[in-house]
């Protein structure tokens, strides 16, 4: 006769924002607007980088990167959202669910690498600007971006086979809108400690290995900046890296509340408000981050909508 520990069910229930009749209309047309707000902003983040010769550089090419996963990050889990409170429906199917947080875990780790890469393109464009075309060569940028999905598809693919050695005993109700990996692991009734030695280590090597790098290239940016005796050339230099680091300080501030408020008890609704700003609100802001400072994807967005450019 098998233990509970083996029981095996087929779906979970995606409890949402609120459970409250009244309010899903207004959490439906809100997510919609954001979702579409993603998509077509990065999508014409890409267009203009694409279309216009002037951008074809590495750190326009890491820009197109960035709103490639921005895109696929939010689909991988408003659209469902969005069915579900369509339909009023709370069910993820297993292998729904386990999908999800595959390909959440796959960009949340590519997005972050990026943002590493673009960093140190920063640093060498500031602090070694003559052998910035040299360094910088387009093999190397192919070559940055393939070793970050590279890391990022094994890790994910890992942190998933490990979810599917877990068992469940009774019906799951995740009080999130997505399948979020600590909430799905926390309802486990199997042993949990390899599980927990793999996502601990996970988190340090590509969750915070990459942040020393990021201070480091910012703080020898900051360094050049300084030693530029011209006002105009030091708004210049800093002018190109305040959006990146603008868009750091976004993702790891509330990638941060969100371990804080999953650390923190009786924290399961305000965990799901905070992946709110990194899996929503973060990929939504980021095409207007860069192009509100940025003359050249401006410019080249004016021509793709039709705007005459002066």
């Amino acid at each position: 006769m098998e233990s509970d520990n083996d029981t095996q069910i087929s779906e979970f229930l995606l409890l949402g924002l609120s459970e409250e009749p009244e309010l899903q209309p207004l959490i439906f047309g809100l997510f919609l607007s954001m979702y579409l707000i993603t998509v077509c902003g990065n999508l014409l983040i890409i267009l203009a980088i694409s279309s216009d010769s002037h951008l074809h550089t590495p750190m326009y090419f890491f820009l197109a990167n960035l709103s490639f996963v921005d895109i696929c990050f939010t689909s991988t889990t408003i659209p469902k959202m969005l069915w579900n409170v369509q339909t009023q429906s709370k069910v993820i199917t297993y292998a729904g669910c386990i999908s999800q947080i595959y390909f959440v875990l796959l960009f949340a780790g590519w997005d972050d690498f990026l943002l590493t890469v673009m960093a140190y393109d920063r640093f060498v464009a500031i602090c070694h600007p003559l052998q910035y075309t040299v360094i910088m060569n387009p093999w190397l940028c192919g070559l940055l971006v393939l070793v970050s999905w590279v890391i990022s598809v094994l890790n994910s693919l890992l942190q998933s086979l490990m979810v599917l050695r877990l068992s469940f005993c009774t019906q799951v109700e995740i009080p999130h809108f997505f399948c979020e990996f600590n909430q799905v692991v926390g309802h486990a009734c199997s042993d949990m400690f390899l599980n927990n030695m793999v996502m601990y280590f996970a988190t340090v090597l590509l969750g915070l290995a990459p942040l020393p790098g990021i201070l480091y290239s910012y703080s020898k940016i900051i360094s050049s900046i300084c030693q530029i005796s011209s006002i105009q050339g030091k708004y210049k230099a800093f002018s190109t890296c305040a959006s990146h680091l603008s868009v750091v300080s976004l993702f790891y501030c509330t990638g941060l509340g969100v371990y804080l408020s999953s650390a923190a008890p009786q924290s399961s609704h305000s965990n799901a408000v905070a992946s709110v700003m990194y899996t929503v609100v973060t990929p939504m802001l980021n095409p207007f981050i860069y192009s509100l400072r940025n003359k050249d994807i401006k410019r080249a967005v004016k021509r793709i909508v039709g705007i005459p450019v002066i």
